[in-house]
Protein backbone atom coordinates (compact mmCIF):
# COMPACT_ATOMS: atom_id res chain seq x y z
CA UNK A 1 0.00 0.00 0.00
CA UNK A 2 1.28 3.16 -0.79
CA UNK A 3 1.67 5.79 2.06
CA UNK A 4 2.56 8.96 0.33
CA UNK A 5 3.28 11.04 -2.90
CA UNK A 6 6.11 13.50 -2.77
CA UNK A 7 6.00 16.41 -5.40
CA UNK A 8 9.35 18.81 -5.98
CA UNK A 9 7.92 22.31 -6.01
CA UNK A 10 10.94 24.09 -7.14
CA UNK A 11 14.09 25.98 -5.10
CA UNK A 12 14.67 23.13 -2.91
CA UNK A 13 11.11 22.64 -2.34
CA UNK A 14 8.84 19.44 -1.93
CA UNK A 15 5.56 18.70 -0.93
CA UNK A 16 4.44 15.73 0.31
CA UNK A 17 1.03 14.50 0.85
CA UNK A 18 0.13 11.28 3.33
CA UNK A 19 -2.31 9.45 1.08
CA UNK A 20 -4.78 8.24 3.87
CA UNK A 21 -5.71 11.05 5.20
CA UNK A 22 -4.31 14.09 3.25
CA UNK A 23 -2.42 15.62 5.21
CA UNK A 24 0.92 17.59 3.72
CA UNK A 25 3.88 19.09 5.19
CA UNK A 26 6.62 21.08 3.07
CA UNK A 27 10.31 20.64 3.01
CA UNK A 28 13.05 22.74 2.20
CA UNK A 29 16.90 22.05 2.27
CA UNK A 30 18.99 23.80 5.20
CA UNK A 31 20.63 26.80 4.82
CA UNK A 32 24.16 24.98 5.29
CA UNK A 33 22.79 23.03 1.86
CA UNK A 34 22.08 25.36 -0.72
CA UNK A 35 17.81 25.73 0.69
CA UNK A 36 16.22 29.17 2.60
CA UNK A 37 15.16 26.71 6.06
CA UNK A 38 12.15 27.45 5.31
CA UNK A 39 10.58 24.43 6.54
CA UNK A 40 11.33 20.63 8.11
CA UNK A 41 14.32 19.61 6.03
CA UNK A 42 14.11 16.07 4.83
CA UNK A 43 16.94 15.00 7.77
CA UNK A 44 15.03 17.16 10.27
CA UNK A 45 12.16 14.96 9.51
CA UNK A 46 14.12 12.06 9.86
CA UNK A 47 15.47 13.20 13.60
CA UNK A 48 12.02 14.35 14.67
CA UNK A 49 10.51 10.75 13.65
CA UNK A 50 12.45 9.69 15.95
CA UNK A 51 11.15 11.40 18.86
CA UNK A 52 7.79 11.25 17.65
CA UNK A 53 7.89 6.79 17.10
CA UNK A 54 9.58 6.73 20.79
CA UNK A 55 6.09 8.85 22.12
CA UNK A 56 3.66 6.13 20.16
CA UNK A 57 5.04 3.49 21.02
CA UNK A 58 5.59 4.43 24.96
CA UNK A 59 1.89 5.52 24.30
CA UNK A 60 1.12 1.94 22.82
CA UNK A 61 2.92 0.36 25.59
CA UNK A 62 0.83 2.33 27.99
CA UNK A 63 -2.49 1.58 26.82
CA UNK A 64 -1.57 -1.77 26.49
CA UNK A 65 -0.61 -2.30 30.42
CA UNK A 66 -3.35 0.21 31.98
CA UNK A 67 -0.58 2.82 32.54
CA UNK A 68 -1.62 6.65 32.33
CA UNK A 69 0.57 8.43 30.00
CA UNK A 70 -0.31 12.25 30.63
CA UNK A 71 2.40 14.23 29.11
CA UNK A 72 5.49 14.09 27.17
CA UNK A 73 7.84 16.36 25.69
CA UNK A 74 10.93 15.69 23.60
CA UNK A 75 13.60 18.37 21.61
CA UNK A 76 15.60 17.19 19.31
CA UNK A 77 19.02 17.81 18.33
CA UNK A 78 20.48 16.76 14.97
CA UNK A 79 24.02 16.36 13.98
CA UNK A 80 25.34 16.24 10.10
CA UNK A 81 28.44 14.30 9.03
CA UNK A 82 30.21 15.47 5.55
CA UNK A 83 31.67 12.54 2.77
CA UNK A 84 28.96 11.52 2.26
CA UNK A 85 26.58 14.21 3.81
CA UNK A 86 24.36 12.25 6.34
CA UNK A 87 23.02 12.28 9.84
CA UNK A 88 25.88 11.24 12.00
CA UNK A 89 24.04 11.84 15.35
CA UNK A 90 20.21 12.04 16.99
CA UNK A 91 20.13 13.62 20.41
CA UNK A 92 16.62 13.28 21.88
CA UNK A 93 15.92 15.20 25.67
CA UNK A 94 12.22 13.97 26.62
CA UNK A 95 10.61 15.08 29.41
CA UNK A 96 8.64 12.74 30.79
CA UNK A 97 8.29 14.19 34.40
CA UNK A 98 4.24 14.38 33.98
CA UNK A 99 3.40 10.99 34.47
CA UNK A 100 4.43 10.27 37.96
CA UNK A 101 5.51 6.58 37.52
CA UNK A 102 7.73 4.25 39.90
CA UNK A 103 10.89 3.74 38.96
CA UNK A 104 10.03 -0.02 37.66
CA UNK A 105 7.28 1.57 35.40
CA UNK A 106 9.65 4.17 34.22
CA UNK A 107 12.37 1.45 32.91
CA UNK A 108 9.84 -0.03 31.17
CA UNK A 109 8.00 2.37 29.18
CA UNK A 110 11.36 3.80 28.51
CA UNK A 111 12.46 0.72 27.20
CA UNK A 112 9.67 0.57 24.94
CA UNK A 113 10.52 3.70 23.35
CA UNK A 114 13.74 3.01 22.88
CA UNK A 115 12.37 -0.17 20.74
CA UNK A 116 10.98 2.06 17.96
CA UNK A 117 10.43 1.25 14.57
CA UNK A 118 13.18 3.90 13.87
CA UNK A 119 15.21 3.99 16.25
CA UNK A 120 15.96 -0.01 14.97
CA UNK A 121 15.84 1.41 11.48
CA UNK A 122 18.55 4.10 12.64
CA UNK A 123 21.09 1.93 14.78
CA UNK A 124 23.86 0.94 13.96
CA UNK A 125 23.79 3.74 11.41
CA UNK A 126 23.35 6.66 13.43
CA UNK A 127 24.77 7.85 17.13
CA UNK A 128 21.52 7.69 19.35
CA UNK A 129 21.51 9.54 22.29
CA UNK A 130 18.59 9.60 24.82
CA UNK A 131 18.34 11.95 28.05
CA UNK A 132 15.29 10.95 29.84
CA UNK A 133 14.20 13.79 32.27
Amino acid sequence: MKTARVSYLGELRTQCEHLGSGTKIITDAPLDNHGKAEAFSPTDLVATSLASCIMTIMGIYCQNHGIAFNAAEATVEKHMASEPRRISKIVIDLDLSGNNWDETTKKKVIAAGKACPVARTLEGNVDLEFNIH
